[in-house]
């Protein structure tokens, strides 16, 4: 689902300031899903993608994503793990550092092990591109685990995902908003 804040035959992007919003774009998903991340890969989330295409190269695209998710049951890949972004295959994240596991953000710990399969974490982050084009990208959510064993994550359920008030569901979302350089 999109949404274009900027529509209508006559208005001047143009004349907009810097730093004012020229349009948004999003997905906000509401199902649930549980991709399989194999151990020490890159992998995308393919419910959180959005498309955009900025209207001038010297435009700034603010990104922000929440997720709702919980980790497979007894690894540690939840502590383990980075969430980061792709401007279709470019990497957007922390600066390389060595062997270090670079990205934007992690989830949130909530694990007890006497509830491992109903204890959701939650992942929120923000990040400023400048794409320099007027082309159309595509934002990606993407995660590696810094671990030698391959996990599930959980999108918008729990694991047990048991029909009980203990076993909580959210929505999660990626917006993509272009601002006036």
């Amino acid at each position: 689902m999109a949404l274009t804040t900027v529509r209508g035959s006559g208005f001047d992007v143009s004349a907009i300031p810097s730093g004012g919003i020229i349009q948004t774009q999003y997905t906000q998903f509401t199902g649930t899903s549980a991709p399989s991340v194999p151990a020490n890969t890159q992998t995308i989330l393919t419910d959180l993608t959005v498309n955009i295409t900025p209207n001038f190269t010297n435009s700034i695209i603010h990104l922000k994503v929440h997720m709702f998710l919980e980790f497979g049951v007894d690894t540690s890949n939840m502590w383990n793990h980075t969430f980061f972004l792709l401007r279709d295959s470019t990497k957007l994240a922390h600066a390389v550092a060595g062997n270090r596991n670079v990205g934007i953000s992690m989830a949130t710990r909530t694990y007890h092990a006497g509830d491992s399969g109903s204890t959701p974490e939650i992942c929120s982050f923000e990040y400023f591109d400048s794409p320099s084009t007027t082309s159309q990208i595509t934002y990606k959510v993407a995660v590696f685990t810094g671990n030698s064993e391959s996990d599930t994550i959980y999108l918008n359920k729990t694991v047990n995902d048991t029909n009980a008030t203990t076993n909580e569901r959210g929505i999660s979302s990626i917006i993509a908003q272009e601002i006036a350089g």
